[in-house]
Formats: C-alpha cells, structure tokens, sequence
C-alpha cells in the first residue's frame, strides 16, 4: 500500500504552468455529456447507414458496457497502481492517480481529463473496429455509455453519502480501495471482477467487518 497523507479536503497543484493544471481539472458533466452525445450519434448512425439490425443492440450494447467494467478494472489494477521503482516512476504514477489518493474528495480531479480520456476513446475504437468491422456501431455506444456509468459512480461515491439500499456496496467496495487497501478492490462500476481476480480485500480478520462499517461513513 503507498504511504499517500490522506486528506478529505482540499487539493494540489500538479504542474507549475497554468494551462497544464486546469488540463488536469474537469467538472464531471462534461465528459458525461460528450461522451453519451457521441453513443448517440454513432448509434444513429448505425440505424441510418450500415446495414446492421438495431435488434443486435439488445446484447452488443451491454456487452460494451461490461467490456468498459473490464477495462476500467485492468487500467485501474495495472497501471494506475503499478509498482513505481523509481523517482521518476513515483512522480508519474502520482500524477496520473496518486493524487487521487491523496484527495479523494477533490470534486475536479474525480474523472480522467478530457485531452486524455479522448485519445483512449479513439484507441479503443479503432481496436474494436479491427476486431469487429461495422458491428463496432453498436458495441463501442454501450462502451461509451459504460463509461458514462463509471464516471457517475465514481463521482457519487466520493461526494455523496452511501444510499440506504443494495448500491451501498459500491461506496463501501471503493472505500475499502482508499482507506484499507489501495493494493485491492480495483472495480468500481462491476465489483464482480475483484471476486473473479482475487483482489477483494481479505475477510478474515477481524477489522474488516469493522472497518467497512466505518469506511462507508467516511465518504
């Protein structure tokens, strides 16, 4: 687990330059409005111009959505926590997701920026549209839109207190992440892949059960 000074208020500057540092600042609307307004569009025009049948949205579109739960866990699991030997390493690694840790509840750092988040959507399709051809238009909408879910998530849990019914466990899975163990609990959107990959932290002692009550309440 690194040693991040966990702080519930407040934030920090990443860079020196003013222009690099509001980059690394998005209010969580506008990559959720950009990105369902592209889904949209894509879908459309997937009813319009291919000759797909919209039939096969009612499965590749939440295929896409569990296909993005499965890349947001991989990411979030293999590079955001990768194992930083040195300085520079360390310097990256905070950078990227460390200062998250840090301040968790800094409401302008709780989605990936923008100029990122892009140039991985557009990775991300064009890898789909190689494996897939024209069956993408329907896939890569619910891909976006499974994105979309996690960004809301993401941003519920850490700005809001956990809701009194079954979704409460998403709030207490992520703050086991931040306030256990940063080395578990790697799911936001679909827990179900830390149970698969044996990253959920472990039940066996006595804190944890303690812990979890606790954890909920401080986010």
């Amino acid at each position: 687990m690194n040693n991040y000074h966990i702080s519930n208020k407040g934030t920090t500057a990443l860079f020196n330059n003013k222009f690099l540092e509001k980059l690394t600042r998005t209010h969580v609307a506008v990559p959720i409005v950009m990105y369902l307004a592209v889904a949209a569009s894509i879908f459309i025009y997937a009813g319009f111009h291919t000759g797909l049948s919209l039939l096969r949205s009612l499965y590749l579109i939440p295929l896409g959505m569990i296909t993005f739960s499965l890349v947001e866990y991989t990411i979030h699991r293999f590079l955001f926590h990768f194992e930083a030997k040195t300085e520079r390493q360390q310097q990256f690694k905070y950078k990227i997701h460390g200062v998250h840790h840090e301040y968790p509840r800094d409401k302008e750092r709780l989605v990936m920026p923008p100029v990122i988040s892009i140039v991985l959507a557009v990775f991300f399709y064009y890898i789909f549209r190689l494996l897939m051809n024209d069956t993408v238009y329907l896939f890569y909408p619910g891909f976006l839109a499974g994105y979309c879910v996690y960004l809301t998530i993401h941003y519920a849990v850490h700005r809001f207190r956990p809701p009194k019914n079954f979704l409460k466990i998403l709030w207490t899975h992520h703050a086991l992440h931040h306030y256990k163990a940063d080395d578990t609990a790697f799911a936001v959107s679909l827990p179900i892949w830390d149970h698969l990959f044996g990253t959920v932290p472990p039940r066996g002692d006595r804190s944890f059960n303690e812990s979890k009550e606790k954890l909920s309440e401080i986010l």
